[in-house]
């Protein structure tokens, strides 16, 4: 018993902080595309992994002139894997799948996208247009997974809306026949941390 009350008194001071973290500190994003610029704040608190896989390809500047090769209006935007060229771009090995954080895929949010295997995410993210309760964690089997949320826009939804309502067909993506790809190309002209206001 006076074991498990060290361990518990151990843990208070790491409750406190991770409640008590200043929301100034959460690094911010600057996605500059051919339809304006959104800027999203990250959060780490929340989604370690995901945040910090982000920021390594941010940090080197590997979205540059990719694209957003996926629009399903009333759904999301999904971008991030793709050239301006339409070809497929090497990743990082995929993390863990962090959607059982307590956050939801409301509209305005940023989360990874994935194959059907949840632990698959590299560098695909999309943006929600719509509050999509369909993606949300509901438990750690393969139907239940979701998709994990680790940002939002703060800034720019108007350009999210703007990239939504684009006209979409049918498109090569790397080698392989693709649906929902937008007729003239959003270019993710780069992406960059800002500091907050």
């Amino acid at each position: 018993m006076r074991g498990l009350l060290i361990a518990l008194i151990a843990l208070l001071p790491l409750t406190s902080l991770a409640d008590s973290q200043d929301k100034t500190e959460q690094p911010r994003v600057a996605m500059e595309t051919s339809l304006g610029t959104i800027v999203v704040v990250l959060f780490p608190e929340n989604a370690p992994l995901s945040v910090a896989n982000f920021l390594e390809y941010v940090d080197h500047g590997w979205y540059d002139n990719t694209v957003f090769h996926r629009v399903i209006p009333g759904f999301m935007i999904q971008g991030g894997g793709f050239t301006h060229e339409h070809a497929r771009k090497e990743t990082a090995d995929p993390i863990r799948n962090e959607a059982d954080n307590g956050l939801r895929n409301r509209r305005g949010t940023l989360a990874y996208a994935r194959t059907g295997d949840p632990h698959s995410a590299t560098s695909q993210f999309f943006i929600n247009t719509v509050n999509n309760v369909a993606l949300d964690h509901t438990g750690k089997n393969p139907r239940g997974w979701g998709y994990a949320v680790f940002g939002e826009v703060v800034e720019g939804m108007d350009v999210v809306d703007a990239i939504s309502a684009v006209r979409t067909g049918g498109a090569m993506l790397g080698g392989a026949p693709s649906s929902d790809v937008p007729r003239e190309r959003v270019i993710i002209k780069q992406v960059r941390r800002v500091e907050a206001p």
